[in-house]
């Protein structure tokens, strides 16, 4: 019971210094109408963002009542693409942040407990993935497979894991010798025990925060690939591809590529919104001032 009101406690004061935050609360509330958005987009959205009605007439429109962000070359309802395509950038780059988080997290947890040779090994190999142009990298790989989803979510996950490992293994280092753990040590607890119960547990606020930015990044990331061409493949609505194809109309047919644009600057600025805010509840030096 004490432990489960502490723990309340503790959530409640992390919740009134996100909401004492300014910028906190408008990321709260960007990512928040953008969850909702990207859930409720099938219910949202007026058109079926794939559906080819009457391109002679429809093509090219201007943003109207009938199309509130007009339409493109093919007829389709920008505004209803722009719904869907927040489910497909979100849901890339969610997926591709958990499995660098995870990665991340195991690779700079080991590295930092174990330490020794071991941790050695792990980070020069880390150094030598660093010291690789990542969207170089993202190119290569996406330009030797055939593109997909899939294969775009474990592109951008495998090769975003190496900055969270070494925060990971900065923050086990630094927790591995706080007396608990000492204390846990003494008291014959594992290797494995300890670092899953005692310390990994400790170190989750910068992981958060992490995960958070991390987002951000990989949304852009992925734009910029669909952009390119690597990334989501059309008729599939995704931001990228969505820019792509008002590229060559930017002048006649400006709503093709800006209103996708929007939501992808938006999103950035609420997720990095949201991580300066997290900052504020996790980083002490940040509530000390």
């Amino acid at each position: 019971m004490g432990e489960n009101h502490s723990m309340f406690r503790g959530r409640s004061g992390a919740l009134r210094r996100i909401a004492g935050s300014a910028a906190g609360r408008v990321g709260v509330g960007l990512v928040a109408a953008l969850c909702l958005t990207a859930i409720l987009a099938p219910l949202l959205a007026p058109y079926d963002p794939t559906a080819q009605v009457d391109i002679v007439t429809n093509r090219y429109a201007s943003p109207s009542g009938d199309h509130p962000m007009g339409t493109d070359r093919f007829g389709r309802d920008i505004f209803s693409r722009v719904l869907h395509g927040a489910r497909i950038s979100l849901g890339i780059a969610v997926a591709s942040v958990a499995i660098a988080i995870t990665l991340g997290t195991a690779v700079g947890a080991v590295a930092g407990y174990w330490g020794g040779r071991l941790d050695t090994m792990l980070m020069r190999g880390v150094d030598m993935l660093l010291a690789f142009p990542r969207l170089v990298l993202l190119l290569a790989l996406a330009a030797v497979f055939n593109p997909s989803t899939l294969l775009l979510v474990l592109v951008l996950g495998l090769t975003g894991w190496m900055g969270v490992s070494r925060l990971v293994r900065g923050q086990v280092l630094s927790l591995r010798e706080q007396t608990f753990i000492e204390a846990a040590r003494a008291l014959g607890f594992s290797r494995g025990r300890i670092l899953l119960r005692h310390i990994l547990p400790n170190a989750t606020g910068p992981i958060i925060v992490a995960a958070t930015l991390a987002i951000a990044d990989t949304i852009l990331m992925e734009a910029g690939l669909s952009f390119l061409g690597f990334g989501v493949q059309p008729p599939t609505a995704s931001w990228g591809n969505m820019i792509a194809d008002g590229r060559a109309t930017l002048l006649d047919a400006w709503w093709i590529s800006t209103f996708p644009g929007l939501a992808v600057v938006i999103t950035v600025i609420g997720f990095n919104l949201l991580g300066e805010g997290l900052r504020g509840v996790f980083d002490p030096r940040s509530r000390v001032r």
